[in-house]
Order: structure tokens, then C-alpha cells, then sequence
């Protein structure tokens, strides 16, 4: 990766080019958290969000972020797996100033008008005002460690480089260090990744790094004062059990905020939304239509297994437990339809295969004692059902389903399943009195000509009364039948 941004940001990219050109121009210099704050201000002046594309925080997280950005505080994120804490602390970058001014070739990312390197400094002192001048785009100004116990203070912060020694520089010399990422995000923001595993000896590295913003490497001071905006997430030390963030660190960050998960059912969908991926723009079957009521049973799911007793609540249950969901469930449909040649659209009989995808996210603390192997796939069979069952309520309370429960009197059955095309699923009902009102009330446009939509409403329909006892299943090899 190089430090140029794309062409069409490159066209974007300021003029001056020397540092004499840079000062006649009147560019403004400010730190790192002055530039943050300047630039959150504006967005609420003008009334944007603060952090574009961050969903279920807007009265909880983000009024603390904001209060500790504009005070110029570091800042640890504390929350349970996939609570979108990596996302939330990448997008700050978008606080940045899109462009920068840099010393050309500074491997510390040099401000001109204030270098804190050697090279920097020598460069300067030596052509003046024709100081080579780059400008550095703010995708540039971001520097990620996911914190691992292999992790040393020379990928931190830097360490002797032998090559250079052996090329005549003394020990003493400033320009025998090979820096590691903390100081190569100079002027920019640098995030630390499960801080609490971090050795508690590699933690101690960064204790100058967020108070006197200098560092040592070997025994040396080196006096550079980093321009940083340090940022670290954690899991609750309670959980993970792996290790703690030692409290002389702790106490450096000027604060500390908690994430949670959406707090409703709307932004649990909205999450969900954002981020599952199920638009195949290349697949010759077309693209995956998963119905919103199975969307609302999937976020339904996922809530209901964030709460069962059986669940480590210390654990949680990620985001990323309701957007696999939502994959895999558009995923059967398109296997469904390189089977059967039809427009790939996702019904209840595609739901069950969350299940084993899903078991692996899920931390069961089994408290009672009662939990034993195997049950697992039981209590999220369970939940699923119960999830489907409450979305029935609440799209079909109250819609005469009479006629299609007449269609099961006689002994007469429907095989459904994750082979049966849409097209055989409406011909075993036939004509289904009252049809109409079950479309509209699942969203299903008026006159639609889809039988992919209509089978994914019957099918729920079926399913429904299934689970209040109005009707007979039986489920085998992938088929489900539904009889009286």
C-alpha cells in the first residue's frame, strides 16, 4: 500500500509543495485532537451525524463519544464481541482532515512547521523554505493492532535496527531506530485492539506513549512528541479472563465508554440491514429475496437467544450471530433454485439450517446443570421456534386463516421442505380462500405475479398454525409435511 490516495482523491489534493509555498498559503496547523474537534463541531452545527453509518448509538454511545473527543481524551471502548466497537472506532477517521501536509519521505509522518524527527529536522534546517512537501490522505493517518500475547514493544513502539548499526551509526544515534506502529501514526489516530490481551509488561510501553508522548527503545529517551488520538476496545475483563489492562494504563485514558447491543427490535433489523450481505449481482438465478417477515424472525431469533438463561450473558451474542443468519438463510434459497430453476426467494423451511451455522457463536454457561451435550442444538431449535411465532402474531393476529385451514380437512397433506419449488407448493393448496389478505398483510405486493413471494407467505402461514396447535408437522430428510 502506498501513502497516494485513489485518482479521484488525488485530484482533490492541495497545491503546495514546499514548505515555503505551504506557509504563504496560509495553512492552518493544529494537532491531531484540535483537528477532531474542529471537525466534529462543524458536523453537529450542521446537524450530521457525528459518525457516519453507526446504527443503535445515537443516545447512548455517541453523546460520550462526543463529550470525549471534544475534551481531547483517549478513550477505551468496553463492550461484549460484536458490538461494533472496531467498526465505530475505523470510522473516526472521518474526523480527520481528508488531507495533511507532511515532510516528503518522513517515515513519522512530519508536520513542516513542526518536525519531531531527525530526519525532519535536518531536512528543514538544511533547504528552508524548499522543504519538500507531500500531502497524505486521512485513510493514511490510521493505524490498527489487534493485541495478541506475541505482540512485543518493537511492534509497538520500535527497537534497534542491527542493519543500521552495521552501516556505521553509533548506538547513541536517534536514526539506528526501527519505529513500530505507535510512532508511525504520528499525527493520526492508533487503535489497540483487545487491549486486556496485551502483556501486562508490553502494556507498560505505552504508559509515556498516553501521558508524556514520548518513547523509549533500549533504554533510550527518545523526545518525540507524538501527535496521537489513542483509542483501545476491551471485552469485560470478567469474561474474557485472559488478562486485565493494568491500572497506571487505565488511568492514562481519559475515558472510558460502554457499547451495548441494538436495544430493540428496530435496530436489531437495522443492523442486520446494513451489514449481511445478500445481493449476488452475478448470479444468473438472480438476486436472493429473503421476505421481511423472515428478516423480522431472524432478528427475533437473535434477541431471544441473547436472553435465554441457557446463554453466557458475559459472552453475549454478536451482531455477527444475526447477519450469518440472515446469509445463510438467503444462501439455502439460491441452493433451493439452482435445484428447481426458480427466482431464489427464502421461506420458513429454509430457517432450520441456522441452527448448526449458528451453534458455533454461542457460549452456553449451563448454570442448571442440566445442559448436556447435544442440547444445544435443542434450545436453539426452540428459540427459533418461538421466534417464529411471535413474528406470526404480529403479521397475522387477527387475519381469517380458516380457509386455509380447511384445505388440511380430510386427511389432505402439503409437502414443503428446502426441495419443494414455490410453483409444486401452490399446486398441492390450490385456490386458498382468503390468499389475498395474507399477501397484503406480509407485504406482498397487490397483484405481484411471484410465486416464490406467495409460496414464502404460505409456508409462514402453515408454520404459524403449526405453532399454535391448529396444525399437524412432520419434519424428514430436508421435507416438511403439514397436515391435519
Amino acid at each position: 500500500m502506498t501513502r497516494d490516495a485513489s485518482a479521484a482523491e488525488a485530484a482533490a489534493r492541495p497545491e503546495p509543495t514546499t514548505l515555503g509555498a505551504l506557509r504563504d498559503a496560509g495553512t492552518p496547523y493544529r494537532g491531531v485532537k484540535a483537528e477532531i474537534r474542529h471537525n466534529l463541531l462543524a458536523r453537529l452545527r450542521a446537524g450530521e451525524p457525528s459518525v457516519p453509518g453507526i446504527l443503535g448509538f445515537d443516545d447512548t454511545v455517541l453523546p460520550e463519544l462526543e463529550r470525549a473527543l471534544l475534551a481531547g481524551h483517549d478513550l477505551v471502548l468496553l463492550g461484549e464481541r460484536g458490538q461494533g466497537k472496531t467498526r465505530l472506532i475505523r470510522s473516526l477517521v472521518s474526523l480527520l482532515d481528508e488531507w495533511t501536509p507532511v515532510i516528503a519521505g518522513s517515515e513519522l509522518n512530519d508536520h513542516p512547521f513542526a518536525p519531531i524527527s531527525v530526519y525532519g529536522q535536518n531536512l528543514v534546517a538544511e533547504l528552508g523554505d524548499a522543504t519538500p512537501v507531500e500531502w497524505l490522505h486521512r485513510s493514511f493517518r490510521y493505524g490498527e493492532k489487534l493485541a495478541t500475547p506475541d505482540t512485543s514493544v518493537g511492534d509497538l513502539i520500535g527497537d534497534v535496527d542491527p542493519i543500521k548499526v552495521a552501516q556505521g551509526r553509533t548506538l547513541g544515534d536517534p536514526e539506528t531506530i526501527h519505529y513500530g506502529l505507535v510512532p508511525r501514526t504520528n499525527r493520526g489516530i492508533i487503535a489497540v485492539n483487545e487491549l486486556p490481551d496485551l502483556a501486562e509488561r508490553i502494556q507498560v510501553s505505552l504508559l509515556n506513549v498516553l501521558e508524556e508522548r514520548d518513547v523509549q527503545v533500549r533504554g533510550y529517551t527518545l523526545r518525540l512528541p507524538l501527535d496521537l488520538l489513542v483509542v483501545a476496545s476491551a471485552n469485560p475483563e470478567d469474561y474474557t479472563n485472559r488478562g486485565r489492562i493494568i491500572t497506571p494504563l487505565k488511568d492514562r485514558f481519559g475515558a472510558e465508554i460502554r457499547t451495548h447491543y441494538p436495544l430493540d427490535l428496530t435496530g436489531e433489523l437495522a443492523v442486520i440491514e446494513q451489514e449481511a450481505l445478500v445481493t449476488w449481482p452475478d448470479e444468473p438465478l438472480g438476486e436472493p429475496v429473503v421476505p421481511d417477515h423472515l428478516r423480522e424472525v431472524i432478528a427475533r431469533f437473535t434477541r431471544e437467544v441473547r436472553e435465554a438463561p441457557q446463554v453466557d450473558q458475559r459472552s453475549g451474542v454478536s451482531a455477527r450471530f444475526a447477519i450469518a443468519a440472515l446469509e445463510t438463510v438467503a444462501a439455502s434459497a439460491v441452493r433451493r433454485a439452482a435445484r428447481t430453476g426458480e427466482t431464489p426467494v427464502a421461506r420458513v423451511s429454509d430457517l432450520p439450517s441456522v441452527v448448526p451455522a449458528s451453534r458455533g457463536k454461542v457460549e452456553f454457561a449451563d448454570l442448571s446443570g442440566d445442559l448436556e451435550d447435544g442440547r444445544e442444538i435443542e434450545v436453539l431449535d426452540h428459540l427459533l421456534r418461538r421466534a417464529v411465532a411471535r413474528t406470526f402474531r404480529r403479521y397475522l393476529a387477527g387475519v381469517d386463516l380458516s380457509g386455509l385451514q380447511t384445505k388440511f380437512e380430510g386427511g389432505s397433506t402439503v409437502m414443503a421442505g428446502e426441495n419443494v419449488a414455490a410453483a409444486d407448493l401452490l399446486h398441492q393448496l390450490g385456490t386458498v380462500p382468503g390468499l389475498a389478505q395474507i399477501l397484503e398483510r406480509l407485504g406482498v405486493p397487490d397483484g405481484a405475479e411471484s410465486p416464490g413471494l406467495a409460496a414464502a407467505a404460505v409456508e409462514f402461514a402453515m408454520e404459524g398454525l403449526h405453532l399454535n396447535r391448529r396444525l399437524a408437522k412432520d419434519v424428514a430428510d430436508g421435507q416438511t409435511l403439514y397436515g391435519s
